[in-house]
């Protein structure tokens, strides 16, 4: 009976609630296996007991991101951690797009300013601000030049803390085709769903946002499942990936390009694809073998 860890965060008014994850440990154990919840951050959780720790909804990590990888890299090393903890590590920082983008895969155009960086903001077009470690839209913001004085105070408010920031035009086909979730598990397309625009006009940068507005279920087109599994060719360790999600967004030229690649604690929705428990509870056990 293998024991299996599905790794998620402590409740609080700044995560949400995993509805997934009862369900998961429940399928797990009518599947034969001794699976729990575990909370990364519990000093009193024997990770090397389990013979598998699944990262499921770490959902509070983009606030402690070096404690969190930290912490990737102990579990790593007494039991085997899903994703691994050097996925882990790479995916926490949303630079990673400018790996993608070097291998080929299009993605959304990013600029990057660190602390100390000069603030150099967009004059001519509708952009976003948001920091390379977040989830959630957390310190993210959607700008017209106009709104100049603003987007410098969020970004001066991030840089005070620490925060590198993204800049990036803000993809209008968003609000027309939504942005898609190509989920993956155990190598294989799991399933696909559709959101509608996060980030509104006026919508203040450390104001809650609604992370999945009118989350559907999608089928993608052979050019999305194409960019998708471009993307997933391009990360390192590849072949180590459990699970993975690519988000879509249709750029300025009409096609698919990469948003993010969410490795480390993608929401798998399984209660919009129930039909998809029975492949995510064979590839979780697979794991374990």
């Amino acid at each position: 009976m293998p024991r299996i860890a599905l790794v998620t965060c402590r409740p609080g008014p700044q995560t949400s609630v995993d509805r997934d994850l009862p369900v998961l440990v429940r399928a797990l154990g009518e599947a034969g296996a001794e699976a729990s919840a575990e909370v990364w951050d519990d000093p009193g959780v024997d990770w090397a007991s389990f013979d598998l720790a699944v990262i499921r909804s770490t959902w509070d990590y983009s606030w402690r991101a070096a404690e969190f990888t930290a912490w990737a890299e102990a579990c790593g090393k007494v039991t085997r951690l899903a994703n691994p903890a050097g996925v882990v590590r790479w995916n926490t920082d949303k630079r990673y797009l400018g790996d993608l983008a070097a291998a080929g895969v299009p993605v959304v155009p990013t600029r990057y300013l660190a602390p100390g960086d000069p603030a150099d903001l967009p004059d001519d077009h509708e952009y976003v601000v948001k920091p390379v470690s977040g989830a959630g839209a957390r310190f993210a913001a959607r700008y017209t030049p106009d709104r100049h004085a603003t987007a410098l105070g969020q970004l001066e408010r991030m840089h005070a803390e620490g925060l590198t920031a993204m800049v990036q035009p803000y993809v209008r086909g968003i609000d027309t085709t939504g942005e898609r979730a190509l989920q993956f598990f155990g190598g294989r397309l799991l399933h696909v769903g559709r959101k509608g625009a996060v980030l509104t006009p006026g919508t203040p940068y450390d104001e809650r946002k609604v992370a999945h507005p009118g989350l559907e279920p999608w089928t993608p087109t052979p050019a999305e499942l194409s960019v998708a599994e471009r993307a997933l060719a391009a990360v390192p360790e590849a072949p180590e990936l459990l699970y993975a999600r690519v988000d879509l967004v249709d750029g300025a030229d009409g096609r698919p390009c990469v948003m993010e690649l969410e490795l480390v604690e993608p929401n798998l929705f399984l209660w919009l694809h129930p039909g998809s428990l029975p492949r995510v509870v064979e590839a979780v056990l697979a794991a374990t073998r």
